[in-house]
């Protein structure tokens, strides 16, 4: 979308081009924009914004955009076509491209505007590089999208918004965080969300600016991840724990929510009581609702998204299904359309939507971010899963914190890598690429086994390397060796090989264990073909590995995009 529209085209060229060009863009600035709430801190919601007791909002947040002119509510009465939603939203967009396209060069300086409200940050700041998606029979791969609510207090709007005065220009947390798995296919979405308070071991982050963040020796709070150079390094984390390749980032803070909310024009939401999330002692966002439905927005779905103390246990756990919860909502009321055929809202929810985003580098411009949308768009609500990443509380020093639940939270990981829809309702699945010749017999491939099956929580689990050495053995690989020296975890199973002409060798060592080729990757830190038993095979047997007929564990707490009967559960403490 190089220059003003039309320019070398005849006056009749000149109006079809821009229409067609903001039908694009008015399609993907009106579906494309969706908000993750903000985080908070463990102070958490002390000086909630005001309200007049029954929710409503008393204040607007700000400088939040209100968007779109008289003149342009005015040319909105247009009646909109007799029928079918798509032609409502089409209609819509081609409203929008007269509105902003007006004539070439202010429709060019309009795009370019929304182009320059969004913010752009480096994807990874790891020194690892993230592993190739596999593609599926039909040559497709997934899309993987990290979402990120981050607690910054540095804006006027943010701090007022976010209150804990003490934690003004303080360093951001990526208090919320959510993995958006898009299949190859595109038939289902799955996502899952990590509680902030999950402990673990950070890896090392290189800042924009060449600041060096060394790898943590200690367990450490996940949120911790956005201060160690930015949102490149919340990536990082992601991948170090899960092994999930990750695409895009996307990052919210406290007057993003706010805005987007508005532009929405309200999110409904269900509690199964009163609630008012307030203590005695100040702990709270401050929400107050009734039983039953309310449509909320601005400072009061900002409320919602960070309520901790009311939900359930007064943990993240809870916080997590009920922002769960309202982005299910929030999904169903933009695919109703409802809220996009006036073309001033659509030009509210595109300023709120640039001006609330910071982005990778690969999705910083509108018609990025559309294309984006439109992937999304393909997938029907009821193949929308939204889980939480399985979790164990700690114990000592970490007791308030949680940790990934051994098993279930890989069975999890591994699921979303292979491609396995969390709804159990898989498609079927090609068979396994067959690994190249080896260069060598097996007999005389030489392999050293160690075992990498400890966890931030658990133990190395013992025996493991040389179980598997043994099943080598077994299967003609005589020169296997066990690596008792070194005990380092990682998350899955993985096999390394140093050089090309030992790929072929590394690979029939997948084969007879039965390890994905994907798990099988060159690397410079070996000499010979490595094998590390992952947390992933910390029981004897066979290696794991995806049918694609798993099903997501109970403890994930999955939620159907189409259930709109679910509320939240009030803690009895909490209600009026």
């Amino acid at each position: 979308m190089g220059g003003p529209v039309g320019r070398s085209s005849t006056s009749g060229e000149k109006t079809r081009s821009r229409v067609r060009r903001a039908d694009r863009l008015g399609g993907g600035v009106g579906e494309g924009g969706s908000g993750t709430g903000g985080g908070s801190r463990d102070a958490e919601d002390g000086d909630a914004p005001a309200s007049d007791g029954s929710g409503r909002r008393v204040r607007r947040a700000e400088g939040h955009r209100r968007g779109g002119s008289a003149g342009a509510r005015g040319r909105s009465s247009r009646r909109a076509p007799k029928s079918g939603k798509r032609r409502v939203l089409r209609w819509s967009a081609s409203v929008l491209a007269v509105l902003i396209l007006g004539t070439g060069g202010a429709g060019y300086l309009y795009y370019e505007r929304l182009n320059s409200n969004i913010k752009k940050e480096d994807l990874t700041l790891g020194d690892k590089q993230m592993a190739d998606h596999k593609a599926n029979a039909a040559g497709q791969t997934p899309l993987n999208i990290l979402l990120i609510g981050s607690d910054a207090r540095d804006s006027e709007a943010n701090q007022k918004l976010g209150g804990a005065k003490e934690t003004f220009g303080a360093t951001p947390l990526a208090d919320v965080q959510m993995l958006l798995h898009l299949s190859a296919d595109r038939s289902n979405l799955s996502v899952i969300s990590m509680p902030r308070d999950t402990m673990l071991k950070m890896p090392k982050c290189t800042a924009p600016d060449g600041k060096v963040y060394p790898a943590s020796t200690r367990d450490v709070q996940t949120n911790e991840s956005l201060g160690r150079g930015g949102p490149g390094c919340t990536v990082a984390t992601w991948y170090e724990l899960t092994g999930i390749r990750i695409d895009h980032f996307m990052m919210i803070d406290f007057a993003g929510v706010v805005s987007m909310a508005d532009a929405i024009g309200g999110v409904p939401v269900c509690v199964d009581a009163n609630i008012h999330s307030r203590s005695a002692d100040g702990k709270g966002s401050g929400l107050k609702l009734e039983k039953g439905t309310t449509s909320i927005k601005g400072e009061q779905a900002l409320q919602w998204l960070r309520t901790r103390y009311g939900f359930e246990d007064n943990t993240d756990l809870g916080r997590a299904k009920a922002q769960h919860q309202y982005m299910n909502s929030m999904v169903r009321q933009l695919r109703k359309g409802t809220k996009l055929t006036d073309p001033a809202k659509l030009m509210n929810l595109a300023e709120a939507a640039t001006n609330a985003l910071t982005v990778d580098k690969g999705l910083d411009t509108v018609k990025k971010l559309y294309d984006l949308a439109e992937e999304f768009k393909k997938v029907p609500t009821k193949r929308i899963t939204m889980s939480t990443m399985p979790n164990v509380y700690g114990t000592g020093v970490n007791s308030g914190r949680v940790y990934p639940k051994a098993g279930d939270a890989e069975q999890l990981f591994r699921m979303v890598r292979d491609d396995v829809p969390l709804d159990g309702k898989a498609s079927k699945r090609k068979k396994p690429e067959e690994p190249k010749d080896p260069s060598a017999p097996v007999g005389e491939i030489a392999v050293s086994v160690r075992n990498g099956t400890a966890t931030d929580a658990l133990g190395p689990a013992s025996g493991r390397a040389g179980e598997v050495a043994d099943q080598l053995k077994n299967a003609g690989f005589g020169r296997t060796s066990v690596d008792s020296g070194n005990v380092t975890g990682v998350a899955r199973t993985g096999i390394l090989y140093p050089s090309a002409d030992l790929e072929g060798d590394a690979q029939a060592v997948a084969k007879a264990l039965g390890v994905p080729l994907a798990q099988v990757k060159r690397s410079t830190d070996v000499s010979g073909i490595s094998l590390a038993v992952g947390a992933d095979w910390r029981e004897d047997g066979a290696y794991p590995v995806s049918k694609g007929t798993e099903k997501t564990p109970e403890s994930a707490g999955a939620l159907n995009g189409e259930d709109e009967g679910a509320c939240m559960k009030v803690n009895p403490n909490y209600t009026w």
